[in-house]
């Protein structure tokens, strides 16, 4: 749950400097494991960096302002961007080296154990208790609903923000005995569902375009470093920051539709990075598929709904009635040259994926005969 901050001007500054502290030290622990691994051919672990922070915070001072989980999440972020980097090595993937992090890149920082120490809500004067830092004014615009694990104070832009994730326990909804299919798109439609409902594309990007471009020209006119080409940069970020938070929010809302309404939700098992660096990224970027399906899944496993990927091969050529398969035009009509189907083509795809969703789960209920009944709403 994300909550907007309005901290004061030493309130503001604290967490200025924690930031920026917590790059250095950042910054700091990625020389210290290139430098030992590059002069001698030694790892240095996780749990080694964080047995130093004590040392740290002896030479320097200034470490000392920081609550001590805060620094120990900072060496724990480098160690997972290390486990990242292993792991894809090894499946041969983009490896992506840990880079280091320049100052307005370094945007949050963690308290691991928030509820119990270092971060701690208070609802009822409208404030949240950060240590080293103090009690800083906050908005609850809705009550914290779970138990507090932990929580980020992130900076956006000129703006400050907590997010607390909580554990939250199941509230299952109550069966409707309906399964749908969706076809996600770009324009003019964003999904498409087998029961033939369009969802217009939204477009938040294309709708912000110009006045993002307008705004780059200005700025490169602008000595770089000025006080003229800061402001510009701010409301570039800004404007990006708004397209960002009306995605998201169409997102949210599209997606608690489909979950309120639908027991299973099957959708293409699509390679979204692929087609991020084809000829069609911007509108997909646009679209935010990823992001889509991701709150999709989370909402449905809250309430006891079921997401489910699909091979998306050949689901725009595929007769979903004789299995014919021909190529349709993107805008045709799909019309079967077999059995004489005639319906949209978008549609029809999407009546593919329910078809195919179906089967896969009914191979896995006879996979699995203990999970049949819990299947079977998906038959």
């Amino acid at each position: 749950m994300k909550y907007r901050l309005f901290p004061n001007v030493t309130q503001e500054k604290a967490l200025d400097t924690t930031l920026y502290l917590c790059c250095q030290l950042y910054n700091a622990a990625l020389e210290e494991r290139r430098g030992a691994y590059k002069k001698s051919g030694v790892s240095v672990r996780y749990y080694e960096q964080k047995r130093a922070l004590t040392e740290i915070k002896a030479d320097l001072p200034e470490y000392k302002g920081i609550h001590s989980q805060v620094l120990q999440d900072v060496i724990e972020r480098l160690d997972k961007s290390f486990k990242g980097f292993f792991r894809r090595v090894k499946a041969k993937q983009t490896a992506g080296y840990p880079r280091f992090k320049g100052r307005n890149h370094y945007d949050s920082f963690t308290y691991p154990q928030a509820g119990k120490t270092g971060a701690m809500p208070l609802e009822d004067s409208g404030k949240v208790d950060l240590s080293k830092i103090g009690n800083v004014r906050c908005t609850f615009h809705r009550p914290l609903e779970g138990q507090v694990k932990t929580a980020t104070v992130k900076r956006e832009g000129d703006k400050w923000f907590i997010v607390f994730a909580c554990e939250v326990e199941a509230a299952p909804l109550p069966a409707t005995g309906d399964v749908i299919g969706i076809d996600l798109g770009t324009n003019p439609n964003f999904l498409i569902t087998s029961d033939g409902e369009f969802v217009p594309a939204p477009r938040h990007f294309k709708k912000s375009e110009r006045k993002i471009g307008l705004l780059q020209r200005a700025a490169s006119k602008r000595k770089r470093g000025s006080r003229r080409h800061k402001a510009l940069k701010r409301q570039v970020a800004a404007e990006h920051r708004r397209v960002a938070n009306r995605r998201r929010d169409f997102h949210h809302k599209t997606a608690r539709t489909l979950v309120n309404r639908h027991d299973t939700v099957f959708h293409e098992d699509l390679n979204i990075i692929g087609l991020a660096r084809s000829r069609t990224a911007k509108g997909v970027l646009d679209a935010g598929w990823a992001s889509f399906i991701n709150i999709l899944s989370l909402k449905a496993a809250n309430a006891g709904r079921r997401v489910l990927g699909v091979d998306p091969k050949y689901t725009s050529q595929d007769c979903h009635q004789c299995g014919h398969r021909q190529k349709i035009k993107i805008g045709h009509a799909y019309l079967c040259a077999n059995c004489g189907l005639d319906m949209h083509r978008d549609v029809h795809a999407a009546l593919n994926i329910l078809n195919r969703g179906r089967d896969a789960a009914f191979c896995e209920s006879v996979q699995s005969p203990a999970l049949a009944d819990q299947r079977s709403l998906a038959l």
